[in-house]
């Protein structure tokens, strides 16, 4: 354990573990994510413990979380989410005590850990926040009123092709294979479907 009393060694792990930490805010409930934080962050407690921390430091940690959450709940604030991994890299950098200005961690290690991990979390978490809120491909409230195919007997169950694309579907009667469909609503994936017999315009 003599290893973790090393300024570096618990940077890296306060780094690595804070980088995980708001990878699982972002995807949540893979408990991989989650896990992992939370190692690393016990193990980084335990040397913060032991060596000892500077307050101001600690406080700018917490702090960052809060302009991290803000940028994640809507697109186009990469601005706060570059102000949360400012915080996290000072904030970890100078958390150990020193005697001077220069931080505890050298400054090597700080600038190259730093770097690979604003890096890293700045493409996946842009990368995560835009596909949280981009719009499904298949929208399929626009499925409704559109016109296709009946591709075997629906009623209880059934397929048809409507939009180009091969859909589960019942009726609530008995609709012939090859007729035309009208889709009604859904349920589901599911498409509830009647018998289009509306002439072509």
């Amino acid at each position: 354990m003599e290893i973790l009393f090393n300024p570096n060694i618990a940077y890296i792990l306060l780094v690595v573990g804070s980088v995980l930490l708001l990878m699982a805010i972002v995807t949540p409930g893979t408990h991989l994510l989650e896990g992992g934080a939370l190692f690393m962050l016990v193990l980084a407690g335990y040397a913060i413990y032991y060596l000892g921390f500077n307050l101001w430091a600690l406080i700018i940690l917490v702090l960052s979380l809060v302009p991290f959450v803000y940028a994640i709940q809507k697109p186009k604030r990469e601005l706060f989410l570059a102000l949360s991994l400012l915080g996290v890299i000072i904030g970890s950098v100078y958390l150990f005590p020193s005697s001077g200005w220069l931080p505890a961690v050298n400054p090597l290690v700080a600038v190259v850990v730093s770097v690979l991990s604003a890096g890293f979390l700045w493409l996946v978490v842009r990368k995560g926040i835009q596909a949280h809120h981009a719009r499904p491909l298949q929208d399929l409230s626009t499925l409704i009123g559109k016109t296709g195919q009946a591709k075997t007997p629906v009623q209880e169950g059934g397929s048809v092709q409507v939009a180009g694309e091969l859909w589960s579907a019942r009726s609530g009667k008995p609709i012939p294979a090859g007729s035309r469909v009208r889709v009604v609503s859904r349920e589901g994936f599911v498409l509830v479907v009647e018998l289009d017999d509306q002439p072509k315009m």
